[in-house]
């Protein structure tokens, strides 16, 4: 496919929550009928949010509480980073709507159901000059964006969200999102040197590493940690940023998308499933071996990110997985390098990129049925649609984040130095602290009209071009903005669940328990077949995607 598409997702693992499919309707209002509710009677509301973890909170944000100020509402924040689509699902099943869900990652196909059902509004007779004057003039101007947010039945139920992030920024041909390989594995070089090794090329020389690391305590040998505190390997099984999907290059896949499990688009335009593949059952079936001896740490099944964040940050880790290094690992973040994609033991080495969402995508805002003034809440998110408010909830406020505007206009960001003087924070934590999950539209023109790219992001798409695309054999990835059909739609609302679910507990006892076996393997492709419904899963996305393809 066209790899001359800027694609984004939203940053690390709060915004992941993933399709929202197996809940309930919970309590359906009428079905939208295009007309405006004209009530304006309400200005205090309800918002359940994610939140990044390391976040501060938004009570007292000064840019949101500026916006809720000039909108004339009050916002009760009820956020959370932990078990978000968990209690998403309960709160839609149940029927105990906010007025409105922000940051939960919504998919299409979630939008699409909860909209058709009444549960979310549509915003589109909303969207107008009088209403949301910022965000109409937008999409007067960018109908491509309006055209990425609107579903198959003509209604809009979540507000538009995008990053204009690629590696084009940097002058690379293909510009492609910054979120197009999710997990930058890491090592620790200076353990790698105490003990005379390179930093590994090969799953067997990374053996030997996470061995040496453990047979001599390098956590507490060289950092003073507690005798036997050292963590050889470590991760979040299935997680964002910090999942195990690199480590499954060596045996010919990485098995991420962001549309179903495992789902993958080959070159010649084939939606396949890796998780039943041979390359696959090969990958964990090997890495048992290391869990099995303690060279995979044995909370990778149950850690949050916090204490993830916390264990590495510590000293405790010699190879993991995260956005950068800096942030993961603190103070000792001099100490890491990158651990590249390794060749397995038949000398394979097998990277694809992802889309991490469309260009453009609407899983971040939806006003529920329970809103009483619509009116009054979008008046308030309209001016998420103006450059500088969205500049300060992605990355902070101006006089915190932003210090002062240059000659051109352009607002200049808070230096290292002045950071650690005034905040005892890095740059990069003092924008996680500060940072407003959310329906942020980052437009191109931005970075050359109302503030500069950060240097982390400029560094990460210097990151991926220069070292690891270098891994990378093919670009090709399946589109997240396919517009999917209402039957397959109820498809997926049958079956992805239990799918995904069923591939994802498989996954992990094999990792834990060994196997599986050739009998267990026959049993659980044809488990996903019969009662998982994979092959109409399969052609579901295959006869989506031919239609995008015929589009294009």
């Amino acid at each position: 496919m066209n790899v001359k598409k800027i694609v984004s997702g939203a940053l690390c693992a709060v915004m992941m929550v993933g399709t929202l499919a197996g809940c309930g309707l919970g309590k359906v209002g009428s079905p939208n009928n295009g007309e405006v509710n004209m009530n304006t009677d309400q200005t205090e509301f309800h918002v359940v949010s994610g939140i990044s973890a390391l976040s501060s909170g938004y009570e007292d944000n000064p840019c949101l509480n500026a916006m809720m100020e000039e909108a004339g509402v009050k916002i009760n924040w009820e956020v959370m980073s932990d078990s978000l689509g968990e209690q998403v699902n309960i709160r839609i099943t149940g029927g105990d709507l906010p007025d409105a869900f922000q940051a939960v990652g919504f998919s299409n196909y979630d939008l699409a159901r909860y909209g058709r059902g009444g549960t979310f509004l549509d915003l589109t007779p909303y969207i107008t000059p009088e209403i949301m004057p910022n965000l109409y003039k937008i999409l007067e101007e960018n109908p491509a964006i309006k055209a990425a947010i609107t579903q198959d039945d003509g209604g809009i139920y979540g507000l538009p969200a995008a990053e204009m992030m690629g590696t084009g920024a940097i002058g690379a041909e293909d510009d492609l999102s910054i979120h197009s390989i999710q997990q930058f594995s890491m090592i620790n070089k200076k353990w790698l040197d105490e003990l005379g090794l390179p930093v590994p090329e090969t799953v067997e020389e990374l053996e030997t590493a996470l061995r040496a690391f453990k047979d001599n305590d390098m956590s507490a040998k060289v950092y003073g940690n507690a005798p036997g505190t050292t963590v050889p390997m470590t991760f979040g099984f299935d997680q964002w940023c910090w999942g195990q999907n690199i480590f499954y290059a060596p045996f010919g896949v990485t098995n991420w998308s962001d549309v179903c499990m495992d789902l993958r688009l080959t070159p010649e335009g084939k939606v396949v499933f890796d998780c039943v593949s041979d390359e696959y059952r090969d990958a964990i079936t090997y890495y048992h071996n290391w869990y099995a001896e303690g060279l995979i740490d044995l909370e990778v099944f149950s850690q949050s990110d916090t204490q993830y964040i916390s264990k590495c940050a510590q000293g405790y880790v010699g190879v993991a997985t995260w956005w950068e290094v800096s942030e993961l690992m603190a103070d000792h973040a001099e100490d890491y390098v990158y651990l590249p994609p390794l060749k397995g033991p038949d000398g394979k080495c097998t990277v694809t990129i992802k889309s991490a969402g469309s260009a453009v995508n609407s899983g971040n805002l939806s006003i529920t049925a329970d809103c009483k003034s619509p009116i009054n809440l979008l008046k308030f998110y309209d001016q998420w649609y103006v450059g500088e408010n969205v500049m300060q909830l992605q990355y902070g406020p101006i006089g915190v984040y932003f210090t002062e505007q240059d000659e051109n206009g352009m607002w200049l960001t808070i230096s290292e130095e002045e950071a650690q003087a005034e905040f005892n924070k890095s740059v990069g934590e003092l924008k996680s602290a500060n940072e407003v999950a959310g329906p942020k539209l980052i437009l191109s023109d931005y970075y050359s009209d109302v503030f500069y790219m950060e240097a982390r992001a400029v560094q990460r798409l210097e990151d991926l071009e220069n070292f690891w695309f270098n891994y990378v054999d093919d670009k090709t990835f399946y589109p997240v903005d396919c517009v999917f059909t209402s039957e397959e739609l109820d498809i997926q609302d049958l079956y992805k669940t239990d799918f995904e679910n069923t591939v994802r507990e498989r996954e992990a006892l094999w990792l834990r328990d060994g196997g599986p076996t050739d009998a267990e393997w026959e049993e659980y492709k044809e488990y996903l077949s019969k009662r998982c419904g994979m092959d109409r899963l399969l052609q579901a996305y295959q006869d989506a995607y031919d239609r995008y393809a015929a589009a294009e």
